[in-house]
C-alpha cells in the first residue's frame, strides 16, 4: 500500500472518529449539540418555493455516495 493511500484512510478514520463523537455528544443529558438525525431532517425540510431542494441534495449526496464506494 503506498502512503498515499495509508493517508486516506487514516483521514477516513479519523472522519468516523470525528462523526462518532459528535454523536456520542449530542446524546448526553442536556447537550445542545445537534445529532446526526436532527442535521438531516433539518436539510430534508428545507425548500425553495415549491421545490424541495434539502431533499434533491440529500438524494444527491446519497447518489455520489453509492456510486463512489458501492459501484466499483
Amino acid at each position: 500500500m503506498s502512503a498515499g493511500q495509508v493517508l486516506v484512510a487514516a483521514l477516513f478514520t479519523v472522519a468516523l472518529g470525528l462523526f462518532a463523537a459528535v454523536e456520542v455528544a449530542s446524546r448526553r443529558e442536556g447537550s445542545r449539540v445537534p445529532g446526526l438525525g436532527d442535521v438531516c431532517a433539518a436539510v430534508m425540510r428545507y425548500r425553495v418555493g415549491p421545490l424541495p431542494v434539502g431533499r434533491i441534495a440529500m438524494f444527491g449526496f446519497w447518489w455520489w455516495l453509492g456510486w463512489h464506494f458501492l459501484a466499483r
